[in-house]
């Protein structure tokens, strides 16, 4: 497959909420769209409804996505579960294992682990990808330094940005403020863990405040846990509107949202959507996580209220979150994998409405980047083709055989073989 002089996709099968020329019908209850597309220069030149006259690669009904966006992940976690188990499975001891073994977390072997991490993500399908780093202390000077180097040298595979990650009482210090200028500095976001304690609303000003004298956006952990006294999310949303926050916020996690009373439930996301906040859940780290206790079967999914925030119209995306380490020992870097488990774990096929947006168009609006994510004239031809022909077929295998196409043309996707070089 060559676009030097242009080709044809014919008969994709497109998810019709992804198509940016508006006059498609879907052609299924699970609202795809059977188009062709012509592309050429690395870019899409036409998009059309199915024609027995268009001349090209016949795709059968192929599915085509554009490629995914991965709007939260902990690359310099990733890959430790075998030097670092986390024995327990839970929250705490996942902290104390990566606490353990952060001392090993020098240039070389975070350079080795994020790079894993990118060509995993690559290959499954990512073009845009932001990820948490741990910045206590002097990790931070060199987890950012990593950090800038990929981004430099992944610019024209995924486009990468950075959070800083560290608890909120770090803002009520000295070093937090240098913190929130090094992100600046940087190009990063401003973020945090945020958990109930006595300081946590003079925390969250603090933070806030920082953010927005730097002009910065604001991605925080948040209520994490089973806690139905856990009502960090409600406090970031009264801090949002207390000090007339207009950058963008993200909120991850959310757990506890789904274990309080309904009048709580209500309130809380009342209070995010007029404070404009986005959520991304982490379903298969949540769902490792949440509720574990030792011969004890789990009875919750640990997930958020993912379908009541959408319906409130919040803006809601899914993502990998941690991958091979003590907070999730599975996992490969793949949103396909993401939104597979988040389908079956929140109940998204019934029916399946626009949910595929949540792994391309809106992670790729929340980090703004409205190139990506979606389908249509003009965009890069940057999107991946699936020989499943409908979405019960596509979340029914793994689909190893999955064709990727970068700026109009076939690349390889060979996954990286263990062990981490």
């Amino acid at each position: 497959m060559t676009d030097s002089q242009g080709y044809w996709l014919k008969n994709a099968h497109i998810p019709t909420c992804l198509i940016v020329e508006e006059g498609f019908l879907p052609n299924t209850r699970e609202n795809l769209s059977l188009c062709d597309i012509q592309i050429q220069e690395g870019k899409i030149t036409q998009i059309i409804p199915s024609s027995p006259d268009t001349i090209g690669i016949d795709l059968h009904k192929g599915i085509l996505l554009p490629c995914f966006v991965d709007i939260h992940t902990h690359l310099d976690k990733g890959h430790i579960v075998d030097r670092t188990p986390n024995l327990q499975g839970d929250f705490d001891t996942a902290l104390e294992m990566v606490k353990q073994d952060s001392i090993k977390w020098d240039e070389e072997d975070l350079y080795k682990r994020m790079s894993f991490g990118l060509q995993c993500s690559y290959a499954h399908g990512t073009i845009a990808l932001r990820t948490h780093l741990d910045c206590h202390d002097t990790q931070a000077d060199i987890s950012l330094r990593v950090w800038q180097q990929l981004r430099e040298e992944w610019r024209d595979k995924i486009t990468l940005q950075g959070v800083s990650l560290v608890g909120l009482d770090s803002f009520l210090t000295e070093e937090g403020v240098k913190l929130a200028d090094k992100i600046a500095e940087v190009g990063g976001v401003l973020g945090g863990v945020a958990y109930m304690n006595p300081d946590i609303d003079r925390q969250l000003e603090n933070i806030f405040q920082l953010a927005k004298e730097r002009n910065l956006d604001l991605d925080f952990h948040a209520d994490e846990n089973g806690d139905m006294y856990s009502v960090c999310l409600q406090k970031i949303a009264k801090t949002a509107l207390k000090t007339n926050f207009t950058n963008n916020i993200l909120c991850g996690h959310c757990c506890s949202l789904s274990v309080q009373p309904q009048g709580v439930v209500h309130k809380t996301i009342n209070l995010v959507r007029e404070a404009n906040i986005n959520i991304v859940s982490l379903p298969m780290c949540n769902l490792y996580l949440q509720d574990r206790q030792e011969n004890i079967t789990p009875s919750w999914r640990g997930v958020t209220r993912v379908k009541e925030l959408k319906e409130a119209g919040v803006k809601v995306a899914f993502a990998s979150d941690n991958c091979r380490d003590p907070f999730f020992a599975f996992g490969d870097h793949d949103m396909l994998e993401v939104w597979n488990q988040s389908v079956r774990i929140a109940h998204l096929d019934t029916p399946y409405s626009d949910w595929i947006a949540s792994v391309s168009q809106t992670p790729a609006d929340l980090m703004a980047l409205p190139q990506f994510g979606r389908i249509g004239v003009n965009y890069p031809a940057d999107f991946i083709i699936f020989k499943a022909r409908y979405f019960s077929e596509l979340l029914s295998r793994p689909q190893f055989d999955r064709t990727l196409i970068r700026h109009g043309k076939i690349v390889d996707r060979t996954l990286p073989n263990y062990p981490i070089k």
